[in-house]
């Protein structure tokens, strides 16, 4: 089977901030270019992280026209930051982590 070179994928996994829910959430978004290609929250970054490699997965089965397996991502740590290769079956691709500048909010400014 032929393998496709460059599939590469930005993410970010961080934290969220307690709010109307007494827990901390942890946020992870996929991108692949300028688009999202996927977001939400887990209760874990163990979970968060799982959920990112299984939509990547599936973002890149679905790319090159491949049924997406039924096998789900064996559950590993994904530490916010690191770049990780993904191999499952044909598809191997890149996660790397996504630089976004977001304005730290300032208490008690207008």
């Amino acid at each position: 089977m032929p393998t496709v070179h460059g599939l590469e994928f930005a993410y970010s996994l961080y934290p969220l901030p307690p709010g109307r829910l007494p827990f901390g959430r942890w946020r992870w978004e996929l991108w692949h270019g300028p688009n999202l290609v996927a977001a939400g929250w887990r209760l874990a970054r163990p979970d968060a992280g799982r959920a990112l490699r299984q939509r990547a997965a599936e973002f890149g089965y679905r790319l090159f026209g491949l049924p997406v397996p039924d096998d789900r991502i064996p559950p590993s740590d994904l530490q916010p930051g690191t770049t990780e290769r993904l191999a499952i079956g044909p598809i191997t691709c890149l996660l790397v982590p996504r630089a976004l500048e977001r304005p730290a909010v300032l208490a008690g400014s207008p």
